[in-house]
């Protein structure tokens, strides 16, 4: 068992009382549980059960994640493939209790590494239009690489202060996600580090941080939409505490009860713990010697007003279809990507496929404006990994088909030439059991390898 910084362990003491404090440090004796989130745009929980290569069971509290142990699922092809993000158990539950609808305009405001952004997208089906967020660019590039993994086609990925991008949103979201930067004590046992940090900024420098995005949140918030607030921590001051803050002084917000079949194990948010207001009793505290998971804070919020809504924001700006080649816009039409129909942007030789409605991102730090399709090249189009993982095997004609334990799937994911039984040449979409992995280029019945060199396996 790791050693706990005593100043923690007193406040834990006088918040759980003795019985408590007392299993919840026994839970530190346990090892920490670790899940898998099934990509529903991909494939369905109970397809997946029936395929799945390792013992799985179901968390209680979401509808497509599962436990797993003893395997390592990062290095299964399928992973590859974009059928599942890893995330801890726990912090599957604000993506799933914020009722996303196909069509919506959704905000992940503190986005990386992209496990809620993730399931925030696969909710959207493809419709509407999804923006994740965060300010480091560098936790910024995980993001992009787990939503270009998971195949998502409608997703901006920016990486802004949230004030900054308060002025070019104003009411503009239908529902936001707002997983605040927090001290992070729900995850000493999963990851001893984050104590060291918890001594050099505790509780309150997060407690004043997390004001300062929920101010931001809240102004793109449209009437009658919705919005998630978590943490990973247990402080008070972070969350009855903020939110006693925000519900005072944003009195058009206010706490939803979560109707979801939630285990009976969750508690209830502590008025007690914040200004005495009884609406905290609608947010869940789970704590990790009660759930088999880590420690987690969710609350479900709404802001008064009328729902109908005018979207006065004005449209990207579009490059006009004589700057695309004909190679691009041949091989587009392989991929059942219509130039004529779809809202396609030519930035230097980078070719992007915009979400429908998506305004102009002007000024603003845009690391992604879109499906990332594939390099026009002189006399050639490259098509990109995204584009690949985006696609369904029956959008492109030509496809080699492996199955898992095939080695040549292997050899693939690292980068090697491999020999296929297949006449012709041209660009291939490599599929395992039936979903795309990357491309490759058939020539005499070897296929040259163009899977991403940034995410071979090694």
């Amino acid at each position: 068992m790791q050693q706990l910084n005593e100043s923690f362990k007193r406040r834990m003491k006088e918040m759980l009382l003795e019985k408590d404090y007392s299993a919840y440090l026994a839970s530190f004796h346990k090892a920490s549980y670790r899940g898998l989130r099934v990509n529903t745009l991909k494939i369905s929980p109970k397809r997946f059960q029936e395929i799945s290569p390792f013992k799985i069971r179901s968390i209680p509290w979401t509808e497509n994640g599962f436990y797993y142990k003893d395997c390592q699922p990062a290095k299964h092809p399928y992973y590859h493939a974009g059928l599942y993000y890893l995330q801890e158990p726990s912090a599957m539950l604000p993506a799933f209790i914020l009722p996303v609808e196909p069509g919506e305009k959704v905000l992940d405001l503190c986005a990386a590494p992209g496990g809620k952004s993730t399931e925030l997208a696969a909710k959207l089906k493809g419709k509407g239009i999804l923006i994740s967020n965060d300010i480091s660019a560098s936790r910024a590039m995980a993001l992009l690489k787990n939503l270009e993994l998971f195949g998502i086609r409608n997703s901006v990925v920016l990486s802004e202060y949230p004030a900054r991008l308060a002025q070019v949103f104003p009411a503009w979201f239908d529902k936001i996600l707002v997983d605040a930067p927090c001290s992070g004590e729900g995850m000493f046992r999963k990851d001893p580090a984050i104590q060291k940090a918890w001594e050099k900024q505790g509780p309150d420098f997060y407690h004043k941080l997390q004001k300062e995005i929920l101010e931001s949140a809240v102004k793109m918030l449209r009437p009658g939409g919705k919005m998630v607030y978590s943490t990973c921590t247990f402080s008070k001051e972070e969350n009855e505490g903020t939110l006693s803050w925000f519900l005072d002084k944003y009195k058009e917000m206010h706490l939803l009860p979560i109707e979801k079949k939630l285990p009976k194990e969750f508690e209830t948010g502590r008025p007690d713990w914040g200004d005495g207001n009884e609406e905290l009793l609608r947010c869940l505290r789970l704590w990790p010697h009660k759930v088999e998971g880590e420690g987690h804070f969710v609350a479900l919020l709404e802001k008064k007003g009328r729902k109908e809504f005018s979207d006065s924001l004005q449209e990207t700006n579009l490059e006009t279809k004589e700057k695309f080649s004909k190679e691009t816009l041949e091989f587009l039409e392989k991929c059942s990507i219509s130039p004529k129909k779809e809202r396609l942007l030519l930035l230097k030789d980078r070719v992007y496929l915009l979400p429908q409605g998506l305004p102009k991102l002007s000024g603003l730090r845009v690391l992604k404006p879109g499906l990332y399709l594939g390099d026009q090249k002189k006399n050639r189009f490259e098509p990109s990994q995204p584009l690949a993982n985006a696609l369904y095997p029956s959008e492109f004609k030509e496809c080699i088909e492996l199955q898992r334990d095939d080695l040549n799937v292997i050899k693939y994911l690292k980068g090697e030439t491999i020999s296929v039984k297949k006449t012709g040449c041209g660009w291939q979409l490599v599929c395992v059991d039936g979903f795309p992995l990357g491309f490759g280029k058939l020539q005499g019945g070897m296929l040259k390898n163009k899977y991403c060199m940034a995410w071979r396996m090694m």
